[in-house]
């Protein structure tokens, strides 16, 4: 009889030791528990079909299909023949299998009528969707009972069929296969979870969830197993967060109440506008936050263009008038540059300290960024260590040893999501005590939705756009369907530009030479061109559909004083249009521009083709978003891009977001470098279960807050939320 398998017993002694390095290499498993915790990424069904038509060129994918029709030719090139092997999902969905070389082996066992799994590369060769050389394993026919040709089909012997996650070189049967050898010998850990909770909760064991997750006995026993891992992940989390939150309870903070007859009043006083009702709200509850002695942390969310920096200075304002300094944290030097002339604008004298025609009470606003000049870098600094510059703004420029507060009150961080963890806690650092905190985003990201649905943050939203602000209609231009579309976009634009507007066209890519944070690897391994740079897109308009037009170029390796003439020159009106990379993604202000076009826009992400659009309609004239792209009707980015399309709701595109993202990054997985621990739950689908978990979590902490008397709970919850991704959570 075999001994017995622990969570911490490695593959090697369970499944040999090149099936063990398969799977440690191409899929971080080492121990017996990695496996058990490896769960399916969904269940397929004896006749039932996977949807091929939505399948994505370039994505690896296991489908199930049935083989329709073989066909044998000779190849052109060189010796042998080519197997096509044309198989369906029941659809009308198809994919073509090819095969090189003599395989009349494979002609014979691949007979129409077979069902099988089949893994592989999606590749496109004259609009034909196809898997090259693919793994497969056959499923027998029409479940008639007749043996497979595959050793594997063992694994599939219920109705329900677990496709894992799994590598070119590790196809999902073969993670089935070392799955059931595991757990035939497996002895699943103590069940962690307080049985009060688990009867309370209606929550089948441990044991049974991780055997019935692998080898569902049936639909309603699956879904137990789900549910009762999920509530392992959130409670885990909740119990993580509501524990540091009870030990940072009495955290000191410095408080900054608002002042009579102070910076704050003066500024609101001399507004060119109202503010709306949402911005009167929010800031009530930020300067209620400032003057309590707890640093507060809450997270300003609100649809691009809301009126979120306005509230962020009037906060800094409170601060600033309380004896503090505020730094506002930007991720780009243009962002940070027109943070500056915007603030500068506002405050009018009441910015200029020091300077002719001050207000009495003035304060000074820095910028420290990269570019600096060595003197103008040591003036800056010298205004931020005595304290004469209230307001400070930059970007990673901050963070460098050498930029000393004279008394840092309050941190804003623009565009939180730019910013590792460990950039936002070196700001909050140099502090004597920890700063308030204030962190803004346009578009709610996955791990902003996660927090608030956690409820680790105190949060704000503005959904109320500031008067003045125009409508923008958004529209996919389909170029490789209907290249005439593309045509008349490059006419659209011109006849804004000839109407007295302006017009942005982004590109993914900056161009050859060095790579940058903002660009996309320039090699496309899935058979796709590279992804259209500035550098190669701005000539070829000049030249082309865009002569005579007044052309700029801005992207991330200019010189900063460089992209910041462009943007002068482009918010001066001396640009007709500005051909640039998503460096214009946040907060780029030039009210006079009214259309962008987005090249390659299947290369960019929900929240940044939102946050994109929003650079236009700005102003009084309505503002129209024009998405080009080759991706074809049907496929997930096309449906993407319509999703972006339909709606100017930034809070429905951060839900299709976070949908289409791995939410277990939640935990800073992609930041951390480690695999996230988070695999079954779903930040958008079990709020309800979350929200239980939390309420559970909560009166387990108030009743023993260091888990004293749950031990095998609080390893659990170690080992799903390490110090690391709990540290992570906590800087959030």
């Amino acid at each position: 009889m075999s001994e017995p398998a622990t969570v911490d017993t490695p593959l090697k002694k369970l499944v040999g030791d090149k099936t063990a390095k398969a799977l440690a290499s191409h899929l971080d498993l080492h121990t017996a528990g990695d496996l058990v915790y490896h769960f399916p990424r969904r269940y397929d069904e004896r006749g039932e079909h996977t949807d091929i038509r939505s399948l994505d060129v370039g994505e690896q994918v296991t489908v199930m299909a049935q083989v329709q029709r073989t066909t044998v030719r000779p190849m052109r090139q060189r010796r042998g023949n080519l197997l096509e092997v044309t198989v369906g999902d029941g659809s009308g969905g198809v994919l073509t299998l090819t095969f090189f070389g003599n395989q009349a082996w494979r002609e014979r066992e691949l007979r129409p009528g077979r069902w099988g799994l089949f893994a592989g590369k999606v590749t496109e060769f004259r609009s034909k969707r196809q898997l090259n050389g693919p793994e497969y394993v056959l499923l027998g026919e029409g479940g008639d009972g007749e043996a497979a040709l595959s050793d594997d089909i063992e694994e599939f012997a219920g109705a329900l069929i677990p496709v894992y996650p799994a590598a070119a070189a590790v196809p999902t049967w073969v993670i089935a296969r070392c799955v059931r050898v595991v757990l035939d010998t497996f002895t699943p850990p103590d069940d962690p979870l307080p049985g009060a909770v688990r009867a309370s909760r209606k929550l089948v064991g441990l044991g049974v969830a991780l055997t019935e997750i692998h080898r569902p006995s049936s639909k309603e026993a699956l879904h137990q197993a789900r549910r009762r891992l999920k509530w392992d992940e959130a409670f885990a989390v909740q119990v993580t967060l509501v524990q540091r939150k009870h030990r940072a309870a009495d955290w000191p903070a410095r408080p900054r109440p608002a002042r009579p007859d102070g910076l704050l009043e003066a500024f609101d006083a001399r507004l060119p506008y109202e503010l709306t009702a949402g911005q009167r709200e929010v800031g009530v509850e930020i300067a209620a936050d400032l003057a309590t002695p707890h640093p507060m942390h809450r997270l300003l969310q609100g649809e691009v263009g809301s009126g979120k920096t306005v509230v962020a200075l009037r906060a800094m304002l409170q601060v600033v008038d309380a004896g503090g300094q505020a730094a506002l944290l930007a991720p780009t030097e243009v962002l940070a540059a027109q943070h500056h002339r915007g603030m500068l604008d506002l405050l009018g004298p009441l910015g200029r300290a020091g300077e002719l025609g001050s207000a009495e009470h003035a304060t000074r606003v820095e910028m420290v960024t990269g570019s600096l000049g060595a003197a103008a870098r040591r003036r800056a600094l010298g205004q931020v260590a005595s304290g004469a510059a209230g307001i400070v703004l930059g970007t990673h420029a901050l963070l460098y040893e050498g930029v000393d507060f004279a008394d840092l009150g309050l941190v804003v961080v623009d565009e939180q999501h730019r910013f590792g963890v460990e950039q936002r806690d070196a700001l909050r650092a140099k502090a004597d005590q920890p700063p308030h905190v204030l962190v803004m985003t346009a578009t709610p990201i996955p791990r902003t939705v996660a927090m608030t649905v956690y409820g680790d943050l105190e949060v704000s939203t503005l959904s109320q756009l500031p008067r003045g602000r125009s409508p923008i209609a958004s529209h996919v231009v389909p170029a490789a369907e209907k290249p005439a579309y593309l045509d008349r976009a490059w006419r659209r634009l011109r006849e804004e530009v000839a109407a007295g507007h302006q017009a942005y066209v982004v590109c993914p890519r900056i161009g050859d030479g060095p790579t940058s944070d903002e660009e996309p690897p320039a090699e496309d391994d899935n058979g796709r061109r590279p992804p259209l740079a500035v550098t190669e897109v701005a000539p070829l308009l000049a030249e082309g559909p865009l002569r005579g037009l007044r052309i700029g170029v801005l992207h991330g390796r200019l010189p900063a004083d460089e992209k910041d003439a462009v943007m002068r020159s482009f918010a001066a009106g001396d640009l007709d249009v500005l051909v640039a990379t998503t460096v214009i993604e946040v907060g780029v202000d030039v009210p006079n521009a009214t259309v962008m076009i987005v090249l390659d826009a299947d290369r960019f992400g929900v929240s940044q083709l939102h946050q994109l659009r929003g650079r236009v309609g700005r102003g009084a004239a309505a503002g129209l978003c024009l998405l080009v792209s080759e991706a074809a009707e049907g496929s997930s980015a096309r449906e993407r891009l319509d999703a972006v399309a339909s709606t100017s709701d930034g809070f429905k595109l951060a839900e299709l977001d976070l949908e289409q993202r791995r939410e277990g990054d939640v935990l800073g997985a992609t930041q951390s470098g480690h695999r996230s621990h988070l695999r079954l739950l779903s930040l958008r689908r079990d709020a309800d279960l979350i929200r239980d978990a939390r309420a559970e979590a909560i009166t387990l902490i108030e009743d023993d807050p260091e888990l004293a008397r749950s031990p095998a709970l609080a390893a659990s919850v170690a080992a799903l939320v390490d110090e690391d991704r709990a540290e992570y959570l906590e800087k959030g």
